[in-house]
């Protein structure tokens, strides 16, 4: 999972994946980037809603989906992640999955617990290419039907990662109950965003479910340049 972020700047964004025009004009990234936590607002990359053939759109919204049944924008539980292997069935994203509400967040680097020492030391990760991240979510559009306003948001998808060299070795370990001893690794929940490659990004967005399914994959530990932050 992941609970804290850091944003390209704008114009690394509109370089990387290559959008132009539509934007949303009150989103200006401040030279070094913004570092997001859950419930604030970054940007996002999905297909243009107004575009009846494929391009695509930098928007704003809140990090942590609201989903289409919330009665309030503030919703109190936590969307800002979503586990793509229960994804189409909780009632928070299976809409959103679904419509085929994909979208692409920016990041720059990532931030990941790791508990090795017996404490928590944070790790980042960015990519080795020097490239930003993008990490595959869903987004959604709720309207407040009382004022007619209009709210943007979205989440981060993650995948088990028991088995990954790197993301595996992240948060902290599960305990047994009974023996207050941290559990196997294969009865483990590590958890890892997905990276969705730049030349997956059309088939990412407006791919069918299937195809937007088979991009679920972790990169391989050699793409990450990580450490202690």
């Amino acid at each position: 999972m992941c609970t804290r972020y850091i944003t390209p700047r704008q114009a690394a964004i509109e370089r990387e994946w290559h959008i132009g025009r539509h934007n949303q004009d009150a989103w200006i990234l401040p030279a070094f980037g913004v570092e997001l936590y859950p419930r604030q607002a970054g940007p996002f990359i999905r297909r243009a809603r107004d575009e009846v053939g494929f391009d695509t759109e930098l928007v704003v919204g809140r990090w942590g989906l609201i989903p289409s049944f919330a009665k309030t924008p503030n919703v109190k539980f936590a969307t800002y992640n979503a586990r793509s292997e229960e994804m189409t069935q909780k009632a928070s994203f299976r809409d959103a999955w679904a419509r085929g509400q994909r979208c692409i967040v920016p990041a720059e680097l990532f931030f990941e617990p790791n508990w090795e020492t017996g404490k928590n030391v944070w790790w980042s990760f960015k990519r080795r290419d020097g490239n930003p991240w993008g990490l595959a979510g869903l987004w959604n559009r709720w309207v407040d039907r009382s004022t007619g306003e209009v709210h943007e948001s979205f989440t981060m998808l993650t995948m088990h990662a028991n088995q990954h060299a790197l993301m595996g070795r992240m948060h902290k370990p599960e305990l047994d109950p009974a023996t207050r001893q941290p559990l196997p690794p294969h009865l483990q929940d590590k958890r890892s965003v997905i990276p969705i490659e730049r030349g997956d990004l059309d088939l990412w967005l407006a791919g069918t479910v299937e195809q937007a399914k088979a991009l679920l994959k972790l990169a391989p530990p050699e793409d990450f340049d990580a450490g202690p932050s």
